[in-house]
């Protein structure tokens, strides 16, 4: 599994390592990719354009998450359970 991995910029040197590794690992298992960002969006991130199609092709089942962000939610109840917190010991 790769976690956010658009989460950096890559160089075309990374982004070709990138691309052999899920390349050789596609001909033998599954690969996960998780990304904040549509596909649209990674000529942002990888430079080559040529390697970034053929890596996303590679992706054989491509599932879209839409909602909010469970991350951002546990952070935004823990800053509110802070902030109450600190209210409390000021009263």
């Amino acid at each position: 599994m790769v976690d956010e991995i658009v989460y950096l910029s890559y160089d075309n040197r990374n982004t070709d390592l990138l691309f052999q590794v899920v390349s050789r690992r596609y001909e033998r298992k599954s690969v996960v990719i998780t990304s904040n960002l549509a596909f649209t969006d990674w000529p942002t991130i990888f430079p080559n354009a040529a390697c970034t199609t053929a890596l996303i092709d590679r992706l054989s089942e491509i599932i879209s998450i839409e909602g909010e962000s469970y991350r951002k939610r546990e952070a935004e109840i823990s800053k509110e359970a802070t902030a109450t917190r600190r209210r409390k010991k000021r009263e």
